[in-house]
């Protein structure tokens, strides 16, 4: 079965590749390996959600929005060189912007792992990074990057 099946299967469709917010491209692609730049939760083009997680955003609410900038860098491979052409998840790094006292980085980015896991299989298991950090582009409360092995 194909990624693009297995996101058939899932009933996920990935969506528009979000345009930068600065000087950089989504992904770029050197040897066998893409790397995205870091994606936020942009849905429709739009953030869906600004604060920090264990504040304004409770850590399920930044699991999804993990979730949504995992998707997001998905869209910035497929774009790129073709979802299909993935052979393995890399690595997988997580920003979360959290609240004073907030420790529940992991948590939150499982959001994004759990994703790309249910998608990707063995595939997809990872090396990862998860860290907190005070403020995000945009305001956001979460940012991933991805890197992939392609064929």
């Amino acid at each position: 079965m194909s990624w693009s099946d297995r996101l058939a299967e899932l009933g996920i469709k990935l969506p528009a590749v979000p345009p930068p917010a600065g000087a950089y491209i989504p992904a770029v692609r050197t040897g066998s390996l893409v790397y995205t730049a870091g994606q936020v939760p942009f849905v429709d083009g739009k953030v869906a959600a600004t604060g920090k997680v264990g504040g304004d955003i409770t850590p399920e609410q930044g699991a999804d929005l993990a979730r949504i900038c995992a998707l997001n860098a998905l869209a910035a491979i497929d774009s790129l060189v073709g979802i299909d052409s993935v052979t393995r998840v890399v690595k997988l790094v997580g920003f979360v912007a959290s609240a004073e006292g907030f420790g529940g980085q992991p948590a939150v980015i499982n959001g994004a792992s759990n994703f790309i896991g249910e998608i990707f299989g063995d595939a997809g298991l990872h090396a990862r990074s998860a860290v907190g950090v005070a403020e995000l582009p945009l305001n956001v409360p979460v940012e991933v990057e991805l890197i992939v092995e392609v064929a």
